[in-house]
C-alpha cells in the first residue's frame, strides 16, 4: 500500500486544542458497515447504538513525563520504564548532551540512537503531561489527557478512544479491562513510501486470565481504541496474556476476536488510520473522513469519536 493512500485534507481549525467541557458532550459519528448508514450523534447516546456488546477499554495511565533539563536548555521525555529507575526515553538537545552526565533527576546512560536514551531516573516521574505537538494551547486539568478508567502507569501518551467516557456512561455498559501501555511509535508517521516497510515497534501488554475468558467468549466485542484493537488481535492470534506486541495492522488484515471499534479520528500518513481503514475499508474510511471535515467534527486527542459497527 503506498503511504500517499493515507493523506487527506484537513483545515486547522478542526484540531481540538481543548477537550469538551463535558467529556460525554463530545459528538461521535456512527458508520453500519452491513447498510452503510452514516448516523451524527453524542457520545452520551452511545449505549442506543449498541446491541450487547462486550466493551473491552485500555486502562493505561500516562505518566507526567516530561522532564525539563536546564544546561544544556531541553526535556527528556520518558517512553517506557525498563526496570526499577531505569528507563527508555527521548532527550533533546541530543548533540549537546554525554552518556554518564547527570540532568537534573536524570543521568543519561546510553544513546540508543534517533534521540533515544537509556537514562536512570530519581524517584517517580514528577513532571508534565506528555500532550501531542498538535496541541499548542495548554492544557488546564492534566486529568483530561487520563481515563476515567485509567489505573495502570506507563504510557507516553492516552489512548484517546477513552478520553468521552464518564463513570455514570461506563455503569451502564458490560465492561472488561486489558492494558497496553501507549508508545509514541503508535503515533509517529510512517516515512516509508511503502506502508509494509514502516517498522513497528514493541509495546508492553497485560490481560488477566479472567478478562481473556470474558473476551474470548463474547458474542460480539466493541474495543475502545486502536490500542485495545492490537492487544486483542495480539491474543487472538495466539500471543501470551502478557508481553510485547508489535503487530501492525493494515488493509487486508483479517480481525479474528474485534467486531466493532470505537476511535478518535486519526492523523494523516498514521499506522492509526490504517488500522481503520483496514477496519471499516480503504474508500469507507475516505469517505468518513470527508464527512466528518465536512460535518466540522473535531480532530485528533480532544476531538470527536467515530463508532464502526
Amino acid at each position: 500500500m503506498d503511504v500517499s493512500e493515507l493523506d487527506y485534507e484537513l483545515p486547522q481549525e478542526l484540531i481540538a486544542q481543548h477537550p469538551p467541557r463535558q467529556r460525554d458532550d463530545s459528538r461521535l459519528l456512527v458508520y453500519d458497515r452491513a447498510n452503510g448508514a452514516i448516523r451524527h450523534r453524542r457520545f452520551s447516546e452511545l449505549p442506543e447504538e449498541l446491541h450487547g456488546e462486550l466493551v473491552v477499554v485500555n486502562d493505561t495511565k500516562v505518566v507526567p513525563a516530561r522532564i525539563p533539563i536546564e544546561s544544556p536548555r531541553g526535556e527528556v521525555l520518558l517512553l517506557e520504564r525498563i526496570d526499577g529507575d531505569l528507563w527508555e526515553g527521548l532527550a533533546r538537545p541530543t548533540r549537546r548532551l554525554k552518556p554518564g552526565q547527570r540532568y537534573g533527576a536524570v543521568e543519561l546512560i546510553e544513546h540508543l540512537g534517533a534521540g533515544r536514551w537509556r537514562l536512570r531516573l530519581d524517584g517517580e516521574p514528577s513532571g508534565a503531561t506528555p500532550l501531542p505537538p498538535y496541541i499548542t494551547a495548554p492544557l488546564e486539568d492534566p486529568a483530561r489527557y487520563q481515563t476515567v478508567y485509567a489505573r495502570d502507569p506507563g504510557s507516553a501518551a492516552a489512548p484517546t478512544a477513552g478520553l468521552h467516557f464518564t463513570p455514570e456512561l461506563l455503569a451502564g455498559l458490560d465492561v472488561e479491562r486489558v492494558t497496553l501501555h501507549v508508545g509514541l511509535d503508535t503515533f509517529r508517521p510512517v516515512s516509508e513510501d511503502r506502508l509494509e516497510d514502516h517498522p513497528m515497534h514493541g509495546e508492553r501488554y497485560e490481560v488477566s486470565p479472567e478478562a481473556w475468558d470474558r473476551i474470548r467468549s463474547a458474542d460480539r466485542v466493541l474495543a475502545v481504541g486502536t490500542t485495545t484493537v492490537r492487544t486483542l488481535e495480539t491474543l487472538a492470534t495466539g500471543g501470551p496474556l502478557a508481553g510485547r506486541t508489535s503487530l501492525f495492522i493494515t488493509p487486508g488484515y483479517g480481525f479474528r476476536r474485534v467486531d466493532a471499534l470505537l476511535t478518535n479520528f486519526h492523523l494523516p500518513r498514521s499506522t492509526l488510520l490504517a488500522l481503520v481503514m483496514a477496519f471499516a475499508g480503504i474508500e469507507e474510511t475516505r469517505e468518513l473522513y470527508r464527512v466528518a471535515v465536512e460535518e466540522r467534527y473535531r480532530f485528533y486527542s480532544f476531538g470527536d469519536a467515530m463508532l464502526v459497527l
